[in-house]
């Protein structure tokens, strides 16, 4: 029995089993520690991400218009769908994370991770934080009884927005409200005057954004059918180069046909400082049509007196005469008081215009009767300088031909006598041309915009005096209703000035929206 016994006590096989069971609480609790810390992580990532998510979509819609922080919330709580899968508060699995809390504010400095001024208007509103909705996980066996829950778990996120701006010319103007342009400014006439170089900007002044390539390159930009000049950083507001710089309206009438001294010759093969199609413009060219040696027999039906005018009545605006053959020799363009252009709202030409933006009405009626006297006059939407611009060109055959607008007396030289009788004949045209003559036209497609079509960058010039740095608000495309040239009553406005009419906001050639491509944004976390 004492041997028995005393193997029994010696014996340890099953050691181990005691040990387990002595152990298995231990192992039990720490297991379900780990069980539920590793579920409360997840759903804190969870939150997380609903909260990064929330806030870039947020932060994508901050473009400093009036309505941004409408958009920005309406992102964040239904653009962005965030569901959580590892709370078990009693809600539904997957049930959407709410986003109730947003505050914008004027700045944010992420390097000490201090707010600047909240704000409620959305052209101040630069960055969002994002507070999501807590959720809460039980404790699965934490104890095991689960007894212990985690309380609510939050998260927050702050974003803001980068801006580049890429692609386009450098030419500005200050935009007169925050959401300009909406619907009731298309069709606007705007007369756009250069910026002080000292002084307070108003809505209408224009000036160039500052690439660091001065007045020749900006004339080679406004000029050029080709991309701009890259990318620029836009999220601090790009500089203005103010100033009255002549030269760049000389690349624009290119646009027009019109080709100033100093001026780039049309390049056909690419488009640069080539002409639009359809250059209709208030500008004649003169024409001096000359023959030579006609013949001109003595007899009732030749006199020697002064001849009509329009003999021989082959003398054509944009033709040279074969029988009887004349040289032609031309002039450049010149502001014609009979040449008919799309005129400026009549409100800019009688002085009622409260500001540089008109109201739309323009003399639609005398351009008709001027240029297309069998065509009904457009009414309403219809007719605005951009939507008859694209009529004419619609049929150019008929709607764009060159037109006589004033002819000078004939001067002529009667030589020999009898049969032998001679004549020498000059007779001078002023002729309007609707398509180019000084170089090729330009046609507009899915991949290249119309050449009397510019993007402009509308910015905000709260505050601006002389050169600064200015925020774009928008890219709008702007039709030019005529040349830039000095002009006498009742237009009385400079070279240096750019008359043009409200399309809209910019788009693409194909017509698709052009905001990601002429204005780079992108949101990213503060923290």
């Amino acid at each position: 029995m004492r041997s028995s016994a005393k193997r029994l006590w010696s014996n340890q096989s099953g050691a181990i089993a005691a040990v387990y069971a002595l152990a298995l609480p231990a192992l039990i609790a720490v297991g379900g520690i780990a069980f539920d810390y590793a579920r409360l992580a997840a759903m804190d990532t969870e939150l997380q991400n609903a909260a990064d998510q929330a806030a870039l979509a947020a932060a994508s819609q901050l473009d400093n218009r009036d309505d941004a922080i409408t958009r920005a919330i309406s992102a964040a709580q239904g653009m962005v769908v965030n569901k959580t899968r590892f709370a078990n508060d009693g809600n539904a699995s997957g049930t959407n994370v709410t986003v109730p809390t947003l505050t914008f504010y004027t700045s944010y400095n992420a390097t000490t991770d201090v707010p600047g001024s909240t704000t409620t208007l959305g052209r101040e509103a630069n960055f969002v934080q994002v507070t999501v909705g807590g959720r809460e996980a039980i404790y699965a066996l934490t104890p095991v009884v689960a007894a212990f829950r985690s309380g609510t778990i939050a998260a927050s996120a702050v974003a803001g927005i980068g801006s580049g701006i890429c692609e386009v010319p450098p030419l500005m103007f200050c935009a007169p409200t925050n959401n300009f342009p909406d619907a009731a400014d298309i069709g606007k006439g705007v007369r756009l005057q250069p910026g002080p170089a000292n002084g307070a900007w108003v809505p209408g002044d224009y000036g160039y954004l500052d690439f660091g390539n001065g007045a020749s390159g900006l004339s080679t930009n406004l000029g050029s059918n080709q991309s701009g000049q890259g990318c620029f950083d836009n999220s601090g507001g790009i500089d203005t180069e103010p100033g009255n710089k002549a030269s760049v309206t000389k690349a624009l009438n290119s646009r027009f046909d019109i080709y100033e001294p100093s001026v780039t010759a049309c390049n056909s093969s690419n488009g640069d400082f080539c002409p639009a199609e359809n250059a209709r413009k208030d500008f004649s060219r003169q024409e001096i049509f000359e023959y030579k040696n006609l013949a001109y027999p003595e007899g009732p039906g030749n006199p020697d007196t002064p001849l009509p005018k329009n003999y021989p009545a082959n003398a054509i605006c944009g033709q040279t005469p074969s029988s009887p053959a004349a040289t032609v020799t031309v002039r450049s363009f010149d502001q014609s008081a009979t040449a008919k252009g799309f005129t400026r709202d009549t409100c800019h030409i009688n002085g009622t215009c409260t500001s540089n933006f008109g109201n739309g009405t323009w003399d639609v009626a005398s351009y008709f009767a001027a240029n297309h006297p069998a065509a009904t006059v457009p009414s309403g939407a219809g007719a605005t300088r951009y939507s008859v611009y694209k009529w004419e060109l619609a049929d150019q055959a008929n709607r764009m031909s060159a037109k006589e607008v004033g002819s000078d007396p004939a001067g002529f030289k009667i030589t020999g006598r009898g049969a032998n009788r001679k004549i020498d004949f000059t007779i001078t045209k002023y002729c309007a041309h609707t398509k180019p003559v000084n170089g090729t036209g330009v046609v507009a497609s899915a991949t290249q915009k119309d050449r009397r079509v510019v993007q402009v960058a509308a910015v905000d010039c709260a505050g601006l005096n002389g050169k600064g740095k200015v925020k774009v608000l928008q890219w709008v495309d702007v039709f030019l209703v005529e040349p830039s040239w000095d002009r006498s009553s009742p237009y009385a406005t400079g070279k240096s000035q750019i008359y043009g009419e409200i399309i809209g906001v910019a788009t693409k050639p194909d017509g698709s929206s052009a905001f990601q491509y002429f204005s780079r944004n992108r949101p990213y976390l503060v923290r």
